[in-house]
């Protein structure tokens, strides 16, 4: 099962920049977007043998994520049950026979960090929602997490510690999340592998220069680790400031 994960910084953006090439070149059995940035019936976006599942934020113009899948789900849930948490959009859940699908776009704790103590909130709620789900079946979960996790998931993390991404908080909820009984599939494949991103900022040419970020994941359950086959960065992909992300799994 091929599944791809992508913050396309704005749906309708993206689709002038080579978003329907790249969904059907890539095949995917599952393909999960962040951050659409657009409400129900903004945009009209269907692909033969898939069915889509939309979470737009209150806020127009703003975060939101989508599900296309060619796998009929059992059930599908919007939000985690805490309207605090489900107001921007963020969070879908497809059930299906074997496994949890769960596609998450992450608050960003801001240049100032002034969303930090919200994101640490989050990332409590999100980790017991994800390991009640555990208890049920395993979960795999992708999306942009926007987190760095360690020195070796971007260029800098020197001159980067304590900034929005990279700061002892935000890396410590990630540790707490594996810690719990789940895998960063990428390193799981690719302990050591270095240079490898999925977002870089548009100043600076830092995509040229290859400065950036791995914040885009597919966690499982450590339960079925076995099952990863492997974990894909398509970072040769533009269209938005993250490349899309993937992982071969066989469910």
């Amino acid at each position: 099962m091929k599944l791809i994960s992508w913050n396309v910084n704005g749906i309708r953006a993206a689709l002038n920049k080579g978003f329907k090439d790249f969904f059907k070149s890539a095949d995917a059995d599952i393909f999960c977007i962040q951050e659409t940035k657009c409400q129900i019936g903004q945009v009209d976006l269907e692909f033969d043998g898939y069915k889509s599942y939309w979470n737009s934020a209150e806020k127009k113009g703003y975060s939101g994520t989508a599900i296309f899948t060619k796998i009929n789900p059992i059930t599908v849930t919007y939000g985690i049950g805490i309207e605090e948490h489900d107001k921007e959009g963020r969070v879908i859940t497809l059930e299906f026979e074997e496994f949890y699908l769960v596609n998450i776009y992450t608050p960003n704790s801001k240049r100032e960090l002034e969303r930090l103590a919200y994101r640490e909130i989050w990332e409590d709620e999100i980790r017991k929602y994800l390991l009640n789900l555990n208890t049920k079946k395993p979960v795999i979960m992708c999306g942009d997490l926007n987190v760095a996790h360690n020195e070796i998931d971007l260029k800098n993390p020197k001159t980067n510690r304590g900034n929005a991404g990279f700061t002892d908080e935000e890396r410590r909820k990630m540790t707490e999340l594996l810690n719990a009984g789940f895998v960063d599939t990428f390193r799981y494949i690719y302990p050591d592998k270095t240079d490898a991103y999925s977002w870089w900022s548009y100043m600076g040419h830092a995509r040229e220069k290859n400065i950036g970020w791995r914040i885009d994941y597919f966690i499982t359950s450590d339960s079925i680790k076995d099952k990863i086959e492997d974990a894909l960065i398509y970072n040769e992909v533009l269209g938005s400031d993250h490349c899309p992300v993937g992982l071969i799994c066989n469910m």
